[in-house]
């Protein structure tokens, strides 16, 4: 698609009716959303351009090279949040940026959406402002900035934009295109799902006889009270995880937000008309001598099965902006666009991940879906899997061994981390066709590159409770079916284990335990992270208001950044520096034999804690 003027008069156009405004640089992929989009509006007639990571800081030459689009203009910050993108968890700024050309950092504003947005209205008043992507999605409601430490409004009211899709925008922008095809104004697109927009606190709401409305406690009163900021959390994640869900309205000053109720799932043919279409699945010709955009490079040979994720971890926004439902591509568009990656020049038989956001979680969706149409849970796994959720493992298996059929394909990893839960039978009884371990066997010996990522997150049940994840039990339980093949088949391959320190709900005794126990299982921990407060998710209305969304109980979270780095430093409980804060932390806690099972330095020798000691008993354990 056109990046430049010269590009889109070689088409024979003057004038486009979409231009797309993007903080990344343009991939034409699947996996990057600008690249999506522009392909959509495409595919419904009309014609389209690109302005990818323009200069906000000159003369702004970069927002006027297109002119006045015959539509709207489409903004999105990217395929991340501009903040998450531009600091760490300690807020310190990157160095570099993954969706750049060479990696460099610096070609995107913070806040990008909202930036950009104001450019566009203060150039173009009278022309319409479509903001979409993760940064619009999860922050389209009043909403906890981690970055300046304060509520904010609505996106809608710093952008200026005229209108907000959130999710993932395929059936909403087809909605819309089809009215605007019509003629309908832009501005009269009120009742289609999944958009949001400001009106006049004194204008009625638009009609639709199919939609209750729900209100949320205002702005101005989430500003007074984080307890009503949290309470309108829960509504928020409730409503756009249903099927049949209510319209949200909240009071901003002299503002109504107005959201409307999500689309239902894509269905198979719907989500394999956005994958199918034309990609070239290269970056735009201009970047060659600017260095190799690193997200590109990590993903050009993978294939994404299927959008969604019913997990409904509390610090993860996956579920938040794709849906807990699963959107599941057709075998026949996989294997086609694995035959695609086999066409590319770089391609030397490999394929890098055959995943999604869990790899693991293809083809499945509830049995009834009379009974997932009612459903409000936030979670399909979470504390107990749904007897109504078909976890089989069946159609993953059989697509693996087609793509490893294949002759120009030498192996087809799995990259994506996989729900090791949904694997463990004394956690997932809905094993109807028993086909666990034949899945586990199948990914072990033809689809790990070495090592195999899994996300046990913490080994703390408070804390797993709290991120709506299940008891490490049932990872100790994996491992023995993980090791179990590996000796059967004479492999060595890591099993690495994600984890998260500062997480709320989570102590430094956790922390302790938590390096007792994965050095007692032989792990030297390093896939690790600090949380990161990010907008729309449990863990971050915890981080503000100190409550729980779902109860209004207080949780405990460590805030201060010497608190959080403490908890850090149990995970490299091996490195001479962290000794000295870990035994004093310990003994001040009257927990000294911890002290010396983690790091061993007093005399009288190694002593297991009465907790690992009982644990062990519990599980069954004989390592």
């Amino acid at each position: 698609m056109p990046l430049t003027k010269k590009e889109l008069q070689k088409r024979g156009l003057d004038s486009v009716d979409v231009v797309l405004i993007s903080g990344d640089a343009y991939v034409d992929h699947p996996a990057f959303g600008t690249a999506v989009i522009g392909r959509i509006i495409e595919d419904e007639g009309f014609s389209v351009a690109i302005i990818a990571q323009p200069n906000w800081q000159d003369d702004l030459r970069d927002f006027k090279k297109f002119g006045r689009p015959n539509y709207f203009f489409g903004v999105t910050a990217g395929c991340m949040d501009s903040m998450v993108n531009h600091y760490t968890a300690n807020k310190r700024l990157r160095s570099t940026d993954a969706y750049t050309p060479g990696g460099e950092s610096g070609f995107r504003p913070d806040y990008a959406t909202s930036v950009y947005s104001r450019i566009i209205k203060d150039l173009y008043p009278d022309v319409p402002v479509l903001i979409g992507g993760i940064e619009a999605s999860l922050r389209r409601v009043t909403h906890y900035d981690y970055w300046s430490d304060k509520l904010h409004p609505t996106i809608l009211e710093s952008s200026k934009a005229d209108m907000l899709v959130y999710g993932m925008g395929d059936q909403p922008l087809r909605d819309m295109l089809r009215l605007l095809k019509k003629g309908v104004p832009f501005s009269n697109l009120t009742t289609v799902n999944q958009v949001a927009f400001l009106q006049d606190t004194s204008e009625p709401l638009p009609k639709n006889k199919n939609w209750n409305t729900v209100e949320l406690s205002s702005h101005e009163t989430c500003l007074e009270d984080k307890i009503k900021f949290a309470a309108n959390f829960k509504i928020v994640e409730v409503e756009s995880n249903k099927w049949e869900a209510n319209r949200i309205v909240q009071k901003v000053g002299t503002k109504t937000l107005v959201i409307n109720p999500p689309y239902k799932t894509m269905s198979e043919k719907e989500i394999d008309r956005s994958f199918d279409l034309p990609y070239t699945r290269l970056p735009h010709p201009k970047y060659k001598k600017r260095g190799a955009i690193p997200a590109y490079d990590m993903i050009k040979f993978s294939v994404n099965m299927h959008r969604g994720c019913f997990g409904g971890c509390s610090f993860c926004t996956i579920s938040a902006h794709q849906g807990k439902f699963i959107a599941s591509r057709s075998e026949k568009s996989i294997l086609s666009e694995v035959n695609n990656v086999t066409q590319h020049p770089d391609f030397k038989g490999y394929i890098s991940d055959l995943g999604g956001p869990s790899a693991n979680m293809y083809g499945m969706k509830g049995k009834d879906e009379a009974i997932c149409a009612k459903c409000t849970s936030p979670s399909c796994i979470h504390p107990v899997i749904c007897n109504n959720l078909d976890t089989s493992h069946s159609k993953m298996t059989k697509l693996y061994q087609k793509v490893d059929a294949l002759p120009e394909v030498k192996k087809a990893f799995v990259g994506s981390g996989i729900r090791y839960d949904l694997l463990v039978d004394d956690f997932n009884k809905n094993n109807d066709d028993n086909n666990h371990d034949e899945y586990i066997e199948q990914v072990v010996t033809r689809h790990v590159s070495g090592r195999l990522k899994v996300a046990p997150e913490h080994t703390s049940d408070a804390t797993l409770r709290v991120m709506r994840k299940p008891s490490f039990k049932y990872f100790h339980k994996f491992k023995q079916k993980y090791d179990k093949i590996q000796k059967k088949h004479g492999l060595n391959q890591q099993l690495i284990p994600y984890f998260i320190s500062s997480h709320p709900g989570c102590e430094d005794e956790d922390m302790a335990n938590l390096a007792v126990e994965t050095k007692d299982m032989g792990f030297q921990l390093e896939q690790v992270q600090d949380f990161t407060p990010t907008p729309m998710t449990v863990a971050t209305v915890i981080y503000y208001s100190g409550v729980h969304p779902y109860t209004l109980r207080p949780t405990k979270t460590v805030k201060e950044k010497e608190d959080k780095l403490n908890q850090r430093r149990f995970f490299f409980w091996y490195k001479k520096e962290n000794h000295k804060y870990i035994r004093r932390s310990l003994e001040k806690a009257n927990k000294s034999d911890v002290a010396d099972q983690l790091i061993g330095e007093k005399k009288e020798g190694k002593r297991i804690p009465k907790w690992l000691e009982e644990k062990r008993k519990h599980q069954g354990n004989n390592t």
